[in-house]
């Protein structure tokens, strides 16, 4: 007897085959009969007529904390996604002796966007290695979820204090790497690192994995070799800035050292600048030539984030702006009703050295999604222009009038740009490009400024149904099976017989995401921005039932996915 039999589904297998209508059994967790079934079964689920596809496996998300105070992964389980990645960017919570958990705590609010009251109200830190982290999930989450071992924890690790600016011994190097075979042994899914210009730690001095040489990063990228079903990903400079020769010749090497795929984080694609994703994805031609494989991780739709001065993020960055972004809250309210700091910001924001920031000074422009007080009722879905007209004041000091009166938590947005069908059927292009996956939410992070577990229903919503720019079946087979194949996942991302019943059903005519909104749901009351996901009607682990219409069913069937285990080695070349 089947313990689930799925009856009258539109059966999108993830192959990218044409759909297909049928039943799917399923027993121990596993598909047992795909098509002409009618065995007993011990419960019967009606699509009536529903799409039912594999579910969607998410390479990019930073839920390694937030899966200890919320197992189901939310929101991306409501968005139909079973499998997500963690550990990425070379930012993990393991391995950590017990005077580093307060760095790498803040270092994680910091770079990622987590609130720092609900990082230290949900980590009980009961771990040292990274085996032991592991444990800490096993029988206790509701999707499958692996991790990448992060370069930052790992130098803290092996070097201490000297981790944060200093350059690695020869002895600190092994211990780095032995530290890094330990991880991949207890099952970390490979290694990350991240030499991003704009990842600083709680301090404003770089992360401890900017300070590597060249040569520290090939020695790690090298011990993943020795282990079955690793991967790397990373970030340098030129993910946001374009590719140098060196940072090409740094990627090549990185992958041919470990003999897999690397995969990096974001490649943008606007049909504004049709020439910017062809010279990034040159890294892939030239890691090919040489016998490496670098791949570009995409999003299907045009990202849009949320600025807030609460947290500050970004808007520090204009100059003579952290000073007061860094202020405690009473504070900050004060330093922006004061005239002298008003005229300073604005000075400073306008100026040349603002750079690629400088476009943010143009406030009458920005959008203001979301507001808190009363007395803002006026100004929400408006742009601060429009505002500013309606009240008789400029621009920056209406802002900040609504800013003050919110207590900083207004949510602020540049305008829409990217969002048009010239841009969607560029974008379309390059998801079919052979160095491309789409991934890259980054769920789990910048919980201030966006909602990235939306890409799969966006692209369901509007590149298949919308814009059509693609089918409904290669949608599928973009979402499931293609990141399972980079990452070597076994037997997961097709509805075949003998794979684990991971599963989405979904109304391919409702398909969509909703609007961002604020929610007080993390340890402390902290808060995050969410979106809802319309027309999933149900989310399957393993056969088992863990979201219906959005609403997580408290079941746990979610695997801790462990290399060689559940992933076997894709080769670099």
């Amino acid at each position: 007897m089947l313990d689930l039999l799925i009856r009258d589904a539109n059966i999108v297998d993830g192959t990218g085959a044409p759909a297909r209508h049928g039943n799917v059994g399923v027993k121990d967790g596993r598909i047992t009969a795909v098509g002409e079934t009618d065995e007993p079964a011990a419960k019967t689920l009606d699509a009536q007529g529903l799409t039912l596809a594999p579910g969607f496996v998410d390479l990019h998300t930073h839920y390694d904390a937030q899966l200890f105070w919320d197992p189901t992964a939310s929101p991306s389980v409501q968005h139909g996604v079973t499998t997500v990645f963690g550990g990425n960017c070379g930012f993990t919570l393991a391995p950590a002796a017990s005077d580093q958990q307060d760095y790498l705590t803040r270092m994680l609010a910091r770079v990622e966007g987590m609130p720092l009251d609900a990082l230290r109200a949900g980590l009980d830190w009961q771990w040292s290695s990274f085996g032991d982290w592991l444990k800490r999930f096993e029988g206790r989450i509701a999707v499958n979820a692996g991790f990448l071992v992060g370069h930052s924890a790992l130098r803290l690790a092996a070097m201490g204090d000297d981790a944060v600016g200093g350059a690695a011994t020869q002895q600190q190097l092994e211990r780095m790497v032995a530290l890094l075979h330990d991880a991949l042994d207890a099952g970390a899914l490979g290694f990350s690192t991240s030499q991003s210009q704009t990842h600083n730690d709680a301090a404003g001095n770089p992360v401890p994995s900017r300070s590597a040489s060249r040569e520290e990063l090939l020695a790690l990228a090298g011990g993943v070799r020795d282990h079955p079903g690793t991967t790397l990903e990373a970030i340098i400079p030129g993910c946001i800035n374009g590719f140098t020769d060196d940072e090409v010749t740094l990627l090549t090497d990185m992958s041919v050292a470990a003999d897999r795929p690397l995969n990096w984080n974001l490649l943008g694609v606007s049909a504004a600048n049709p020439a910017g994703h062809e010279k990034q994805l040159r890294a892939s031609e030239v890691a090919a030539e040489h016998g490496g494989r670098v791949v570009a991780l995409t999003l299907p739709h045009a990202m849009k984030i949320r600025l807030s001065f609460l947290t500050g993020f970004v808007l520090d960055g204009l100059p003579g702006w952290r000073e007061v972004m860094h202020l405690p809250v009473p504070e900050r309210l004060a330093a922006l009703a004061d005239p002298e700091v008003r005229r300073r910001l604005n000075q400073g924001a306008q100026s040349e050295e603002a750079g690629m920031l400088r476009g943010l000074a143009n406030w009458g422009r920005l959008i203001i999604v979301e507001t808190f007080a009363p007395e803002n009722a006026d100004a929400t879905g408006r742009s601060v222009g429009e505002v500013a007209a309606a009240r008789g004041g400029e621009p920056f000091d209406t802002l900040l009038d609504i800013v003050i009166a919110d207590e900083l938590r207004t949510g602020l947005t540049p305008p829409a740009f990217g969002d048009e069908s010239a841009d969607w059927r560029m974008r379309s292009e390059v998801w079919r490009h052979p160095y491309a996956v789409i991934g890259g939410s980054d769920a789990g992070a910048h919980l201030d400024m966006m909602c990235g577990a939306i890409y799969t229903t966006s692209l369901l919503g509007h590149g298949v149904r919308e814009y059509g720019v693609v089918t409904l079946e290669e949608a599928v087979r973009l979402l499931t099976d293609v990141p399972a194949r980079l990452y070597g996942l076994v037997e997961r991302g097709r509805i075949t017989p003998g794979w684990h019943a991971d599963l989405v059903l979904f109304d391919p005519d409702t398909v969509d995401h909703g609007p961002e909104r604020t929610r007080y749901d993390l340890p402390a009351g902290a808060p995050r921005l969410v979106a809802e996901a319309h027309g999933i009607a149900s989310v399957l682990v393993g056969g088992v039932e863990v979201c219906r219409d959005g609403v997580a069913t408290g079941a746990m069937p979610g695997t801790v996915l462990r290399s060689g285990r559940d992933t076997q080695t894709v080769p670099a070349a």
